[in-house]
């Protein structure tokens, strides 16, 4: 799992309260990870997913319904 950086501003957080884990909707590439994902002693974070800080948190769950790509061009837009 990748540490806890905000994907829009970069921010490391130290605590879970400061931020969240979204996860977006797979595309086929996600669904091949997922497979792999499955074998013994994978180890890895979800290309589908992004950590998020609080004040980005919000804005990246109205998304989740659109790939990593997109969600995170809208939400660079918005900022």
């Amino acid at each position: 799992m990748k540490p806890p950086i905000c994907e829009i501003c970069d921010k490391r957080m130290d605590e879970f309260d400061d931020c969240g884990l979204v996860y977006f909707k797979k595309r086929p590439s996600d669904l091949e990870w997922d497979k792999k994902a499955e074998q013994p002693g994978f180890v890895g974070h979800p290309p589908y997913a992004a950590w998020f800080c609080k004040e980005h948190y919000e804005e990246a769950k109205k998304f989740e319904h659109l790939t990593i790509s997109e969600a995170l061009q809208k939400i660079k837009e918005k900022t």
